[in-house]
């Protein structure tokens, strides 16, 4: 498998599926008419001001070129995962080839279960998503040949798997306790870190040591896992104290500081995506981070190694 990292680091946008959707829609277009790699989608079913997110990433794909989009991060509890391969696998396919998998095992289970569904602890989280991931990738393999798992959660007795995807859809988990980490470097092809509000920044570096140690108790290499860092802010045009060393403030700063915060994290962690989230998900937001942040990250990871920023630049 290639070195994520060798292959140069990537940046994307997180958009909310929002009932005024061609807003979002001319968002998306912006993001990617401006080189933008990624595209993620939130996914809150139980949120009435939120159209379904699987909706919203079809019809983005189907707006856009050559973006990629993922829903960020898919609520699996509220998504059986013998019919997520299925739509996952039909917008890769339709796509062609543009459609990622970030899943979550569940956070807001007071929301959730008011939906129906029984609330899990956390093992039992953990243990459905590891499940969900066989499943998903039992059913990707798209040769036809009968599916038999027999899980505590999830089981399959028999199905035929297919369709294939376009590509190797990659599964990146949303995970936040060490459990959930520990799976991930195991299983899992990469880690969208939950933004600070669910885990503070000082937080984050353990996080991916986790992920390192098991991967490698895996036989896994961790370079092989992508790793998302997601920053919620704004891109000002005066200059602020953009920090993220501790704690879940938002990023709010010009592109120089920002572009600073997202070298360091490139350089002292082993991030190789950057999705911004921004507080206000405008097209000027987004042309600001593509045209302006983005070069001056590409600009600030040529240096020498002695020339790099550091967090106390930040």
């Amino acid at each position: 498998m290639t070195n994520i990292r060798e292959a140069g680091p990537r940046f994307g946008v997180s958009l909310p599926p929002s009932t005024n959707f061609a807003h979002t829609r001319e968002v998306a277009i912006a993001a990617d008419e401006a080189g933008l790699d990624l595209i993620g989608v939130q996914d809150h079913p139980y949120a009435p001001g939120f159209l379904d997110t699987f909706v919203a990433v079809g019809d983005l794909l189907s707006a856009t070129r050559r973006i990629r989009v993922f829903p960020d991060v898919a609520n699996l509890p509220l998504r059986p995962p013998a019919m997520l391969a299925k739509t996952a696998a039909a917008l890769d396919v339709v796509s062609g080839g543009r459609f990622e998998l970030a899943l979550g095992a569940g956070g807001y289970w007071d929301a959730i279960t008011r939906m129906g569904v029984p609330r899990r602890t956390p093992r039992e989280a953990n243990a459905a998503l590891a499940e969900a991931i066989a499943v998903l990738r039992a059913l990707w393999r798209g040769d036809g040949e009968p599916v038999h798992l027999d899980g505590e959660f999830y089981s399959l007795d028999g199905v035929a798997s297919g369709p294939a995807p376009a590509h190797p859809i990659e599964i990146w988990t949303g995970a936040q306790g060490p459990r959930a980490l520990d799976l991930t470097g195991a299983v899992a092809d990469g880690w969208a870190a939950p933004i600070a509000s669910y885990l503070p920044y000082e937080q984050w570096a353990g996080a991916n040591r986790r992920i390192d140690e098991a991967a490698r108790r895996a036989g896994r290499a961790p370079g092989d896992l992508r790793r998302v860092a997601q920053l919620v802010g704004a891109i000002t045009p005066h200059d602020g104290d953009p920090r993220v060393e501790r704690g879940a403030e938002p990023v709010r700063g010009t592109p120089a500081e920002w572009a600073r915060i997202i070298a360091t994290l490139a350089i002292e962690q082993p991030f190789t995506s950057f999705v911004f989230w921004p507080e206000d998900p405008t097209i000027q937001q987004v042309d600001a981070y593509a045209r302006e942040v983005v070069p001056l990250v590409h600009d600030l990871l040529a240096r020498p190694a002695s020339r790099t920023p550091s967090a106390v630049d930040c």
